[in-house]
């Protein structure tokens, strides 16, 4: 659902890009316009891709550029309303009726006790978990990362709060935004998303990087190493991403393979570093076997 009076601070697409690789965030075309678009109609933003693709970096990189906060929830498996939304501070509301009771405010009396249990479940003793404090930070970026791993319930429950931009506190009332949060989720696939919550939102498939955009990003950021440096490893990780592994690398595991080298002084990636510095790359001992069984050379033409 879009919500009308919601601008976005970029005229365009392109102006988008621009700001967000100032930054450090190389997008290409498809990244580009469906940030935009989310932002100009004021609709969440569904990223799916493989992990390590840049979906989260996505996220704080439009934070940035918005000059607004980042405010994350991490979804797992068994998250629940009250961990995303709010909770109360129970020990500190202990520690309040002790006082209360110290000074001999706890009479017995109905209408004290009526205003003891009204002040334990006022402002001052709620906790704002993720969604709630988004809601209350004007032009916030709620980031909702790996919805995958969250259960149905989770996701019923999300639909309602990104329907209205709003939520009840039984003890407090409707606590509504007042400007909505861009809200990005994201999700590795490890379960599909009910369909749902994929109508809410503007969905974007986030690819590996092309060759020239990864070793773009690698100099970008990493600007210590060489070019040469940067397209051998691009080179060699787009050759990884095929091998069928386990967990192919993304553009994290580039770059932390880039920084790897480069603390070790290579100037270039050879047979013999790329085999020391495998552990920077892949995850799992199955990938870097197969690997190491296919040949370093042939696979990754060094």
């Amino acid at each position: 659902m879009g919500h009308s009076g919601v601008v976005s601070p970029f005229a365009d697409p392109d102006s988008l890009a621009r700001a967000l690789e100032a930054t450090g965030y190389l997008p290409d075309a498809g990244i580009a316009t469906v940030a935009y678009l989310a932002q100009a109609l004021g609709r969440p933003l569904f990223l799916e891709g493989e992990a390590g693709v840049g979906k989260t970096s996505l996220a704080a990189a439009l934070a940035e550029i918005r000059g607004s906060e980042l405010i994350r929830l991490q979804c797992y498996e068994g998250i629940d309303a009250s961990q995303a939304l709010y909770d109360w501070d129970f020990p500190r509301q202990v520690l309040h009726l002790r006082a209360v009771e110290a000074v001999g405010g706890l009479t017995g009396g109905d209408a004290d006790l009526a205003a003891v249990e009204q002040a334990l479940y006022s402002e001052r003793f709620l906790l704002a978990r993720p969604i709630l404090a988004a809601l209350r930070t004007p032009g916030a970026v709620l980031l909702i990362d790996e919805i995958d791993r969250a259960d149905d319930e989770f996701e019923a429950f999300l639909l309602e709060v990104l329907s209205e931009f709003a939520v009840t506190v039984p003890e407090l009332g409707r606590i509504a935004a007042a400007t909505p949060p861009l809200v990005v989720l994201t999700s590795n696939r490890t379960r599909e998303v009910h369909d749902a919550l994929k109508r809410r939102c503007l969905y974007h498939w986030v690819e590996h990087p092309s060759l020239e955009r990864e070793v773009a990003i690698l100099q970008r950021r990493l600007p210590e190493i060489t070019e040469a440096l940067a397209r051998e490893v691009a080179s060699a990780v787009g050759k990884l991403r095929e091998a069928d592994l386990l967990k192919p690398p993304g553009v994290s595991e580039s770059l932390d393979w880039a920084r790897a080298l480069s603390a070790l002084g290579a100037a270039h990636l050879d047979t013999r570093t790329a085999a020391l510095t495998l552990g920077a790359v892949l995850k799992y001992r199955e990938d870097t076997a197969r690997v190491e069984s296919a040949g370093l050379e042939k696979l990754l033409a060094l």
